[in-house]
């Protein structure tokens, strides 16, 4: 199994260099033989959005080694405890600060920590690909993905997104999370062209690069959309982009309406997608052609996949409109999850079945309708409340409010609004905590409505809750 397609191209932007072809397979195959010759056991990438980053997964990737990619911001005390529990047979671009020497057990050479023991687990050989469940914070868990996993989930979003070798698709996200991840992979596996530019789709950079090598599909979580919104985004200004995509959490609905009507009035599309990272990333695309039809929804399947609802009796059903946990099933799930090294051997432990955490419908069309999370409940006076929901009914209020994050507070929950820390904004925040106090008929003192000048987000661009625990 490889990921590279016929064609394939790999387009560094700042330096513009171009890979392809037989170039292209030396390059990998030489990260992958460099790899090789590492101490047994996972190896960690920090993956900067740059060529050698891409190169050291593809290598890996090709060469059966399996590799954590991991956030090259985390939090040094994150990382060590990462390093701790599970023994990498290196560090890949290790930190390069008299601040951060190499721990204990590894000697720095080359950019990279090595471990000093030829000695380690040998992950499971299905095993290519582990990410952490969370982000700059906590202590996180690895994902366990198979390389058949990666490659099935690849090639069914190219299949639904119709790509082609024509296409030309940037880095509008981070490499180590799981979305940009399979943006990378979908395209390469059809033969289409990567273009490696690390300012995203917020800076300036990022949109010389899709003038100048002619970028076809831009891909977001709903932060971006929110900001696309805020800067007047115009397609018809960009001749060659003509399909956008989003994941990473549901985007407002008059959003979605908002870029759907934007990208087809200049011939293009736009598909709405839902995931995790356990499922390698994606189980779902809403077909552009019905995503008016189907607002609100996350879509069907993708092909090879099914969806069911768990009753709160425990009873799996397809029936429409019951509400339940989201179950997931297909080749894309992951083999399970590692606490530290002696899980990497694990074989596969989920059978292709994936309990979401979600709660959801399916119509009777099967598509697919995210209503909350079982975690992201607070609660208000006794009362349980969908933090999710709160947050939607704040941005529907009509109060002034586009980007809000709800976190509980005890008996109470507080919300952080991102506006500008004024007299205006306090009232706002007012009108914000009537809002929902009318809606849920709970007293105003239970929604704790404050102005943040800006909400903190982790580098995939999904909001950074535990932050925010934090400053309550």
């Amino acid at each position: 199994m490889t990921l590279l397609g016929a064609g394939a191209r790999l387009v560094e932007a700042a330096g513009g260099r171009t890979l392809a072809g037989q170039e292209l397979d030396a390059e990998v195959s030489k990260a992958g033989a460099a790899l090789a010759e590492l101490p047994a056991g996972v190896l960690f990438a920090r993956m900067s959005v740059d060529l050698p980053s891409v190169l050291t997964y593809l290598g890996a990737f090709e060469a059966g080694r399996a590799i954590a990619l991991i956030d090259p911001a985390l939090d040094a005390d994150v990382l060590a405890g990462l390093i701790t529990r599970f023994r990498p047979g290196a560090v890949l671009s290790a930190p390069e600060t008299p601040e951060t020497p190499a721990p204990s057990g590894y000697t720095a050479a080359g950019g990279h920590w090595v471990r000093d023991s030829a000695e380690g687990v040998e992950p499971h050989p299905d095993l290519a690909v582990l990410l952490p469940t969370s982000g700059s914070t906590g202590n996180p868990k690895l994902v366990r993905l198979s390389r058949g996993a990666i490659m099935a989930n690849a090639a069914a979003i190219a299949e639904v997104l119709g790509l082609t070798a024509d296409e030309v698709a940037p880095t509008c996200l981070p490499l180590h999370y799981s979305y940009g991840l399979s943006v990378l992979n979908s395209h390469l596996v059809r033969g289409a062209t990567v273009v490696i530019e690390p300012s995203g789709v917020l800076g300036r950079g990022f949109w010389d690069a899709v003038t100048t090598y002619g970028v076809t599909s831009l891909s977001g979580v709903p932060y971006h959309y929110e900001m696309l919104r805020r800067l007047k985004f115009d397609p018809a200004k960009y001749p060659t982009l003509r399909t956008l995509t989003q994941a990473g959490g549901k985007l407002r609905d008059e959003l979605v309406a908002e870029f759907n009507d934007k990208m087809r009035a200049v011939g293009g599309r736009m598909y709405v997608m839902y995931g995790q990272t356990e499922a390698g990333p994606r189980m779902t695309t809403v077909p552009a052609e019905r995503l008016a039809e189907k607002l609100g929804s996350a879509g069907p399947a993708l092909p090879g996949g099914a969806f069911s609802v768990r009753r709160d009796d425990g009873v799996e059903t397809r029936h429409p409109k019951i509400v339940g946990e989201v179950v997931y099933r297909g080749p894309n799930v992951m083999m399970g999850y590692a606490d530290d090294e002696s899980g990497l051997a694990a074989g596969d432990e989920y059978g292709g079945v994936l309990a979401t955490g979600d709660l959801g419908y399916l119509d009777a069309d099967g598509y697919l309708f995210i209503t909350g999370r079982l975690k992201r409940i607070g609660k208000v006076f006794g009362n349980r409340v969908s933090l999710d929901d709160l947050e939607q009914a704040v941005r529907s209020a009509s109060v002034g409010i586009d980007v809000v994050a709800a976190v509980p507070g005890g008996d109470k929950v507080v919300l952080f609004a991102e506006l500008p820390e004024d007299d205006g904004a306090k009232a706002i925040c007012k009108d914000a905590s009537r809002a929902l106090s009318e809606r849920l008929h709970l007293h105003t003192s239970g929604f704790d409505v404050r102005p943040i000048e800006t909400v903190p987000l982790l580098a995939s661009g999904k909001i950074d809750y535990r932050s925010l625990e934090g400053r309550i």
